[in-house]
């Protein structure tokens, strides 16, 4: 198959070639073998998208409902960046492209971590369709590997020296309950990063930024 990349000209992607890319991703297979849940790619993109959220792989909710974070992550996501469901899943102003798009299914202590494939076949083709992105939210060690251009040795570190990074990289924990006790432990993160991911959202979105009911 020849790659969608070759069909970009000037920095952008015809609506053809999008569209193509995308039922391309929708209808992927090659990782059926290994999913225990079978095959379902979830994910949220258009070529106007100004915000990415680059996060780890669906869970088991998101892949029963096909809605990216439709789940308590999601309920926390929203929060942290101080915007509504309208505004989350409009695809017109947020791409959402996990690591991995199909559930991973669980392993002993956890989900099991994104496949790679999904990630080297697709990211890049992916992220050359956005050609508007002006902010990525960059979820979790995995979403970190790839687009971070340094990390430090922990996650922890990663996240606390976020304003080291250029403006349009914002990196972030995974926002799912069971990191409550990371949370907790990292209290600035909600006192000195959570202003700072809002106050960016907001910029980037604009008049098109619906706030949550809390905010």
């Amino acid at each position: 198959m020849v790659s969608v990349l070759q069909t970009v000209y000037g920095g952008f992607m015809s609506t053809q070639s999008f569209n193509s890319l995308i039922g391309s991703v929708r209808s992927c297979t090659l990782c059926k073998e290994e999913l225990e849940h079978g095959v379902r790619p979830v994910l949220q993109c258009h070529p106007d998208a100004r915000i990415l959220i680059a996060g780890q792989a669906p869970g088991i909710k998101v892949h029963n409902s096909g809605v990216p974070f439709d789940d308590a992550s999601g309920d926390r996501l929203r929060e942290w960046m101080g915007i509504d469901k309208e505004t989350f899943y409009d695809e017109t102003q947020i791409a959402i492209l996990p690591m991995g798009f199909c559930y991973p299914g669980r392993g002993k202590s956890g989900d099991l971590p994104p496949k790679p494939l999904c990630a080297e076949t697709w990211r890049d083709q992916l992220i050359a369709s956005l050609p508007k992105l002006e902010l990525t939210l960059v979820i979790g060690q995995y979403a970190q590997a790839w687009h971070l251009p340094f990390q430090k040795k922990t996650l922890t570190e990663t996240v606390r020296d976020y304003a080291s990074y250029d403006e349009s990289l914002l990196p972030l924990p995974h926002p799912s309950p069971r990191n409550n006790i990371w949370l907790k432990r990292n209290d600035w993160f909600v006192r000195e990063a959570l202003p700072v991911l809002r106050a960016r959202v907001k910029k980037t979105l604009g008049d098109k930024s619906h706030p949550t009911k809390s905010e």
